[in-house]
């Protein structure tokens, strides 16, 4: 995701078809669940219907499908038959994961279709699978509408079907679960994209961008860990949650106070104990972060339990870099630690408008 022009610089390139914007953005529209290039030829919607995303990644994971008229996975130009052949199958059934086997049997070369796809579409074929399942359980959350219009809307044909698919994808049903087991999921919108909060009465369980690709998998080992169902839902530490960030990205708030239920190993549980104690607006490297919780040969370690932070931002593992202060991996992309830094340090200037 990169910065784009401003909402009605973006509105006004959509209804003039503007050509100069085509590859710059795509466009969602909230009535429909779908999404399509600048220069899509069908009726444009009202402005407050729409929202704007620089890359097809961000869209995808945003819960909207590729419109079939102006055909926005084709903006690089017509792919071939082969690769026609597996967005056709992928669309018309995208909760059915198919393995490179299955590629296989339809005459195609897997790792064919991941260069191909990763080349023309910026993702491998199988993240692209991942992006639209993914995506049908996050609209889901995001909107908060009713499972019956969500699964016709998914192009579902029956409650049933839809209610199947959610539950293989998020790990239980769109419907209300036990509440003495249930974490409550919630889609934010925020300044680098949307983010998926989860929470039960203990506290925030999870944070994070909803295009990162571990997203599935971090939400699965909640589940495990916490023995719970995963439900889209309101609840009162959501929105504190959603409150405070909305402060943070305004540079008016520097420590969070939402409660966390942050469960890992002991070894995790410490890396993150000295993540949180890192100052707003500074950074700690790897190894000062080994030798602080006693470890000093265990930097690889470190930076695995990083990475298995559950709590973007709210633990931050965006302010730990190299020894010689250069930034290093970030699970939501490189960009956005530059940004969160910029942000703390004072050199960025917002523009939440």
């Amino acid at each position: 995701m990169s910065a784009l022009p401003s909402p009605t610089t973006l509105y006004k390139a959509l209804v003039s078809r503007d050509s100069a914007y085509d590859g710059i953005f795509y466009v969602g529209v909230r009535t429909t669940g779908i999404f399509c290039r600048p220069v899509c030829p069908a009726r444009k919607p009202k402005p407050e219907h729409v929202e704007y995303f620089a890359n097809r990644s961000d869209a995808l994971h945003a819960g909207y499908r590729p419109c079939k008229r102006c055909r926005p996975m084709e903006s690089g130009g017509s792919p071939p038959t082969w690769a026609k052949r597996l967005l056709q199958k992928v669309e018309g059934h995208p909760t059915e994961r198919m393995t490179d086997s299955d590629v296989r049997r339809l005459g195609i070369d897997p790792e064919r279709a991941r260069r191909y796809f990763k080349t023309a579409y910026g993702m491998t074929f199988q993240a692209y699978q991942r992006s639209l399942r993914m995506g049908l359980a996050l609209r889901e959350i995001r909107s908060g509408g009713g499972i019956v219009e969500a699964a016709m809307d998914a192009g579902y044909e029956s409650d049933s079907g839809f209610r199947d698919a959610f539950e293989a994808i998020i790990g239980s049903t769109p419907g209300r679960a036990d509440a003495a087991r249930a974490v409550y999921a919630k889609w934010i919108d925020t300044p680098l994209g949307g983010m998926l909060a989860c929470a039960d009465d203990e506290g925030l369980c999870l944070l994070e961008f909803v295009d990162r690709r571990m997203l599935q998998t971090q939400i699965e080992t909640l589940r495990r860990r916490l023995g719970c169902a995963v439900v889209p839902g309101e609840h009162p530490v959501l929105r504190q949650i959603e409150e405070e960030l909305a402060a943070y990205f305004k540079g008016e708030l520097r420590e969070f106070k939402t409660p966390l239920r942050a469960p890992g190993t002991s070894f995790q549980m410490k890396v993150w104990e000295r993540l949180r104690a890192i100052p707003y607006g500074q950074t700690l490297s790897y190894g000062e972060m080994a030798r602080d919780i006693g470890v000093p040969d265990a930097q690889r370690a470190v930076g695995k339990a990083n990475g298995d932070n559950r709590l973007a931002i709210i633990i931050p593992c965006h302010r730990v870099v190299r020894a010689d202060g250069t930034l290093c991996g970030y699970g939501g992309g490189m960009w956005r630690k530059r940004w969160l830094l910029d942000l703390e340090r004072g050199e960025r200037k917002l523009d939440l408008g």
